[in-house]
């Protein structure tokens, strides 16, 4: 089991940081409740762009669930990533059991697009009351996000890659805080391989 959380620690605290360093600490207990491995994949039911309804502990039974957690349609490092990671890591991945599912809190119908502007093969799929993203502690307020994500609600997920087995069980997680691109399609691919 592996797991990845990138941070940026401050180097020298000033006296006049103390708000800095009370907000390092926030951060801090965020990073602390973040998934990792050993962490259970709950019970939930995603809408996926096309096919509507997808529930994950149905699709768990059939082999492990790779979860690529983007902010939106129109963001530049999701599209970058799940461009890279159809044409670098689906075909990988065809030798094994294993499920892509990109999770954005985005309304399925605006998701659509994106599966259709890079021809995505995998489910695309939308946790539009964040509680996947919630129960992984992944997500954060960003005010004026319910206009693009067409929600009454404006919480984003940090990008972030979780890879659950068969048994429900998180064996993988990739939470890039920072604002770091998505962890790279030979990454994922490595951590699917070692589940076997």
């Amino acid at each position: 089991m592996s797991t990845a959380v990138h941070r940026h620690v401050p180097s020298a605290r000033r006296p006049a940081d103390d708000e800095a360093l009370r907000r390092q600490f926030d951060r801090d207990a965020i990073w602390h409740r973040m998934v990792k491995p050993g962490h259970r994949l709950p019970s939930q039911v995603l809408l996926e762009a096309d096919l509507g309804p997808i529930h994950l502990d149905r699709l768990r039974l059939t082999g492990p669930i790779v979860l690529v957690f983007f902010q939106h349609a129109s963001s530049e490092p999701g599209n970058t990533a799940l461009a890279a990671y159809q044409h670098e890591l689906v075909p990988a991945l065809a030798g094994t059991d294993a499920h892509l599912v990109a999770v954005s809190p985005q309304i399925p119908a605006r998701l659509a697009e994106i599966k259709r502007r890079h021809e995505l093969t995998y489910f695309v799929a939308a946790d539009v009351r964040h509680s996947l993203i919630d129960a992984f502690n992944l997500g954060f307020h960003e005010p004026g996000a319910e206009v693009v994500l067409g929600a009454r609600r404006s919480v984003l997920p940090f990008p972030a890659v979780v890879i659950a087995d068969r048994a429900g069980t998180v064996r993988f997680a990739d939470v890039r805080a920072d604002g770091a691109p998505h962890p790279d399609p030979a990454t994922i691919l490595q951590a699917v391989q070692a589940l076997s």
